[in-house]
């Protein structure tokens, strides 16, 4: 597994507010971190028996047995964090129009009942379409940290997004 550390960066700061967010308002390498959200045992099992049903992700004492050696959360429950975050704090409410996916979703350290996690987020691209002029796609790197800083889940967003004065 990889153990990439991370510092700290210099922040972008949004002038608007999730509902009053357009494409123009996402700049290039501007930076956002959100959260923490802390994740627990309790909650680790019950996603696990539910969408995930490996030993590691529903069995505290089983999962001592596993070459993890403890429960650790499933890469999906990781993900569904990362929506939460992603959607309550950086998409637009009125101007998100969905997504066509993710691109390089990698799963890179297991996070454990305690961990802390922050989302951070790189504006990487905004694109605007060539048959739509009222929207665009917006590609944003995410990685997901813990406590200590280490990154623990990477991928590649893109979100469809109206212009706010286009069209």
């Amino acid at each position: 597994m990889c153990e990439k550390k991370v510092t700290p960066m210099t922040k972008g700061k949004f002038s608007t507010s999730p509902q009053e967010r357009y494409l123009e308002d996402y700049v290039e390498g501007d930076i956002h971190e959100l959260g923490p959200v802390a994740i627990t045992e309790d909650e680790i099992v019950r996603f696990g028996k539910t969408f995930d049903p490996q030993l590691f992700h529903t069995d505290p004492e089983g999962a001592k047995n596993t070459v993890y050696g403890g429960l650790i959360a499933s890469g999906w429950h990781t993900c569904g964090l990362f929506m939460r975050l992603f959607v309550q704090h950086y998409l637009p409410g009125r101007a998100s129009l969905g997504s066509p996916g993710v691109d390089e979703l990698r799963w890179l350290k297991p996070v454990r009942p305690g961990d802390e996690l922050t989302l951070r987020i790189t504006v990487h691209r905004v694109k605007p379409s060539r048959s739509k002029p009222d929207r665009g796609v917006l590609f944003s790197f995410c990685e997901m940290l813990n406590q200590q800083r280490d990154v623990v889940a990477t991928m590649m967003a893109m979100n469809l997004i109206r212009y706010r004065d286009r069209g």
